[in-house]
């Protein structure tokens, strides 16, 4: 029953470990990060990502302009894209490492200890993604709010709101770090196993020697 408790556990934990890192991809490439409607033109909604500045139109035609200089950036959004690509490095490392130390796999079946140590390796990578996923998206949101709530800009200045992928980065990191704990868990189901002893078993008895000698039972292997 623990055996099948922990092999459920660690499908589990991979499940959630490739959507959390499917979802930190798409968040970090996505110009949803901000959004912004101009109540001069209520027919353009402005959109920013790390990498692009995007405006939708009524007509549904999207203009993309990616940002002009990587220095130029704020400091969140320079942080961002740093910490975002190091999230997707994160964990598709940890995947490739969970999946060699997951049971169902013949991969290294005889060194549990070396599968055991995969599997810890890769729910220890993958929780760290989680976190270089959850710190940017957060930092974006938490300096969006304090702009949007700012006293010090007129009431007339257009304010930028979460976006889509801020939302999505959120729920990525959360995956990410239970997939991770779940497989990290779960590595302590893959032991060492210790080969059994050979049972003893006696001699076969003496058989009788051409010329009438038999061989003497102080010369025969008790034991093989």
């Amino acid at each position: 029953m623990a055996g099948g408790w922990w092999a459920k556990a660690q499908g589990g934990g991979m499940l959630l470990a490739l959507l959390g890192w499917i979802s930190s991809c798409v968040t970090t490439f996505v110009p949803l990060w901000k959004n912004l409607n101009l109540d001069l033109n209520e027919l353009e909604v402005w959109n920013m990502g790390l990498w692009q500045v995007c405006i939708t139109q009524e007509e549904g035609v999207v203009e993309c302009q990616a940002h002009g200089s990587f220095l130029a950036l704020p400091p969140e959004l320079r942080i961002s894209r740093l910490l975002m690509c190091l999230s997707n490095g994160l964990g598709l490392l940890g995947c490739l490492l969970a999946a060699l130390g997951l049971e169902g796999w013949r991969t290294c079946e005889d060194k549990p200890g070396r599968k055991r140590r995969l599997l810890l390796g890769g729910g220890v990578t993958l929780g760290m993604a989680g976190i270089t996923t959850l710190v940017p998206v957060s930092w974006v949101a938490y300096n969006t709010v304090l702009d949007f709530w700012d006293e010090t800009v007129p009431d007339i200045v257009p304010r930028w709101e979460f976006g889509e992928a801020t939302f999505l980065g959120w729920f990525a990191g959360a995956f990410l770090a239970a997939g991770g704990l779940l497989l990290a868990c779960s590595s302590r189901s893959t032991t060492t196993a210790t080969p059994l002893a050979r049972p003893c078993r006696r001699a076969p008895a003496a058989q009788g020697l051409p010329g009438g000698h038999h061989l003497h039972p102080k010369n025969a292997d008790l034991v093989i």
